[in-house]
């Protein structure tokens, strides 16, 4: 039975008492940053991440700039209390040390673990929902702004879920999820041990699988029918050879210009419009 996603609440939240972190959480106070544990609690920050963060119910503890005033902070305020998440205001300096110097706005918050599926949960409940879904595997993109701006695309283009390597690949982080705005929270991810075993999984249930390269199909001639997995490779490396050899059909994407590449992101942006322009129809 697959696990429902659902805006990957966990239903199980980390303790906080007055003074920071409690004893049961990962770091061992908001004060101490520097003491000397080697896992952390998970943070987001900017509005829109947090938002989104408190209505699918990840919040822990908000953090608020003590100088943040406006509708920013009356908004914010209200939708913490509207999940019984409690805020706390904070010096620039102490959120500074939390976000490791990002631009977070006045705005920081502690979550719940991001919840991954398996590819096995992820095929299981998009098709539950959808005859042919479409998803994306991103084979070692290492760079969290590109994988942010991906999961962005993938929700605003109707993408059913992605699939990420266990390891030598960025996951779910706070930069990936202020990037993304929140669109983390409404796209399904699966973590694979094996990549190539989780694309074997895909073809056993019927999907067609897809690469990029530059002697590949043009894309606009790209048939998107039935359950498709579009692979984006590594941003320096592109796809790992082991995994061409399960690709069905190559795309490329024509250029004219001097550059022969396109960075990750802008990529598969191209690819997954192309999918909702031809299913949009």
């Amino acid at each position: 039975m697959a696990k429902e996603f659902k805006g990957n609440n966990k239903g199980k939240r980390n303790k906080f008492n007055d003074k920071g972190f409690s004893k049961s959480s990962k770091r061992p106070q908001v004060e101490d940053l520097s003491a000397g544990s080697t896992e952390e609690v998970d943070f987001v920050y900017g509005k829109h991440a947090v938002v989104e963060s408190l209505k699918n119910k990840r919040g822990n503890k908000l953090f608020l700039q003590e100088d943040l005033k406006g509708a920013n902070a009356q908004e914010l305020k209200e939708l913490a209390a509207e999940y019984s998440v409690p805020v706390s205001w904070a010096p620039k300096v102490k959120l500074d040390k939390l976000t490791d110097g990002a631009v977070h706005q006045g705005i920081v918050m502690g979550i719940t673990p991001f919840e991954y599926l398996s590819v096995e949960e992820l095929i299981e409940q998009a098709k539950s929902k959808k005859e042919e879904p479409f998803f994306l595997v991103l084979d070692g993109i290492e760079d969290p702004h590109n994988f942010g701006s991906i999961l962005r695309t993938a929700d605003a283009t109707g993408v059913d879920g992605v699939i990420i390597p266990k390891h030598r690949a960025v996951g779910i982080t706070s930069v990936v999820t202020k990037t993304s705005t929140g669109a983390v929270e409404h796209i399904p991810v699966a973590r694979a041990t094996n990549l190539k075993q989780g694309l074997v999984t895909l073809k056993e249930n019927g999907f067609w699988i897809f690469g990029t390269d530059m002697s590949g199909t043009d894309y606009r001639q790209w048939n998107t029918a039935g359950s498709i997995a579009l692979i984006i490779g590594n941003e320096g490396k592109g796809m790992s050879p082991g995994l061409k050899k399960d690709v069905d059909e190559m795309l490329s994407i024509p250029m004219s210009g001097h550059v022969q590449s396109l960075n990750a992101s802008v990529a598969a942006g191209l690819l997954m419009y192309e999918v909702f322009r031809n299913r949009t129809k």
